[in-house]
């Protein structure tokens, strides 16, 4: 809790220091209509003890219900030393590395997370970092456009089973800049983009293909087939990826005969904690030949004239990321802090757990997904393989059941049914390895009691 020392008279002091008559004239230039006057329902102030236990008191009053959503931030178990070791000052606090000489711890971790990143996802180079998976596509596409010199258009072929507010935020961020996201259908029976979809646009200058893996569905998509369809129409892909599925599905860079030239997506599952929302951060990787247009830091591994390893910022100069009108990209953030935990998050699991974790996920999924759709009314919506999320078919609309479930102490999955009415009363239900056998008999007893 923060602690304001500040007296009556500390106060007046500093306003005479500036000439304010009181504290009210510091905000005269916010217009009458817009204030909001007093605040009547607000009670009388508490001292910092009443406060504490009006919290607890509150905290104990709402118990944490048992989480199955997912939809693009997912509930993992972070180790205690991840945050332990980021809470540290020399972490918690650090300034944006732009001084190597006094920066090397930052610049080091920095440096071991684009290493880690790019292995994952078998592409050459990474970026540290961008604000989120939504944005990390926006980014991608952006220099998807500038990369390709095959291409005259500005248009992009993105499938409706991308996670749907990915394509908002990146319509929302590359349509002013004249660039076309052309949407794919899914098939309704697999819930993925069959290569079918493709057959109209062959032929066709796009400047790129985005290839979600898995899709918003949970689904599996046929990565080989999409990404050489692109590849044969001077096409580049985009990979938009669940990190943890990497360590048990197949890397962008070896999809098809070439690979995927970009991939990014949410960081969310590597150390960062659900947190209501974030904040989170974006990963963005790709292939050497690309890496003059990516955006974000990059940092580089080298030798002082003494012949000892350093880290250094490289590739960029200051003003990609701190001026407008000189930057590749106006979205160049490093989320540092959430970085570092991935960086230990990974450091701490290592291939081999990361691996066993992916696993669990999956376990998980699929027999949450058997046990739910023995449910009377309860079906799968799609028939394909899925990593941890799976679309279930229900007879009555899922948000009367989602408030069913909530009553029992679940959250229950996300309701799709405003981005996909053509899915009818459906819900996208998650599984991670947060969950035991007895987690999942409990949902499935839970949902058999809503829809009675």
């Amino acid at each position: 809790m923060p602690f304001i020392p500040h007296t009556p008279a500390d106060v007046q002091e500093m306003l005479a220091a500036i000439g304010a008559p009181d504290l009210e004239s510091l905000f005269d230039e916010i217009p009458p209509a817009l204030r909001i006057g007093q605040l009547p329902a607000l009670p009388d102030a508490l001292n910092e003890r009443q406060v504490g236990r009006l919290m607890e008191e509150r905290a104990a009053d709402a118990p944490r219900p048992l989480c199955f959503l997912g939809a693009g931030a997912y509930e993992h178990h972070v180790p205690a030393a991840v945050w332990e070791i980021v809470g540290r000052g020399e972490f918690y606090s650090a300034y944006t590395p732009y001084q190597p000489e006094a920066s090397q711890g930052t610049l080091q971790v920095l440096y071991e997370y684009q290493s880690m990143m790019a292995g994952l996802t078998a592409l050459d180079v990474s970026n540290a970092s961008l604000y989120d998976g939504a944005s990390a596509l926006a980014e991608a596409l952006l220099m998807a456009v500038r990369a390709n010199r095959k291409s005259k258009s500005k248009r992009i072929l993105v499938p409706r089973a991308l996670h749907p507010l990915y394509r908002r935020t990146a319509r929302a961020i590359v349509h002013n800049q004249g660039i076309e996201l052309v949407e794919l259908p899914y098939d309704p029976a697999g819930g993925h983009t069959p290569v079918e979809a493709l057959a109209p646009y062959a032929g066709q200058d796009f400047a790129a293909l985005v290839i979600a893996q898995p899709n918003f569905f949970g689904v599996l998509e046929d990565v080989d087939a999409l990404a050489d369809w692109a590849h044969r129409n001077r096409t580049l892909v985009v990979a938009v990826v669940n990190p943890t599925a990497l360590a048990v599905l197949k890397p962008p860079g070896e999809w098809g005969e070439t690979g995927a030239d970009i991939a990014c997506g949410d960081g969310q599952p590597f150390g960062s904690p659900l947190s209501a929302g974030g904040p989170y951060f974006g990963f963005l990787c790709c292939r050497q030949e690309l890496v003059r247009q990516m955006p974000g830091r990059l940092v580089g591994r080298t030798v002082d004239l003494d012949g000892k390893t350093g880290f250094t910022l490289t590739l960029q100069a200051r003003e990609q990321h701190i001026r407008r009108s000189k930057a590749t990209s106006n979205i160049c953030t490093n989320q540092g802090l959430m970085v570092t935990a991935a960086t230990l998050y990974l450091s701490l699991l290592g291939p081999q757990g990361l691996e066993q974790v992916a696993a669990a996920c999956h376990a998980n999924a699929r027999a949450l997904v058997e046990q739910l759709a023995q449910v009377p009314g309860v079906s799968r919506a799609f028939d394909r393989p899925v990593f941890h999320e799976a679309v279930l078919r229900l007879p009555r609309p899922a948000g009367e059941v989602l408030n069913g479930l909530l009553d029992r102490g679940i959250l229950g999955g996300f309701d799709p049914s405003a981005d996909y009415p053509e899915l009818g009363n459906a819900l996208l239900v998650c599984a991670t390895e947060t969950k035991d056998e007895q987690d999942l008999r409990r949902y499935a007893m839970a949902l058999t009691e809503t829809l009675a």
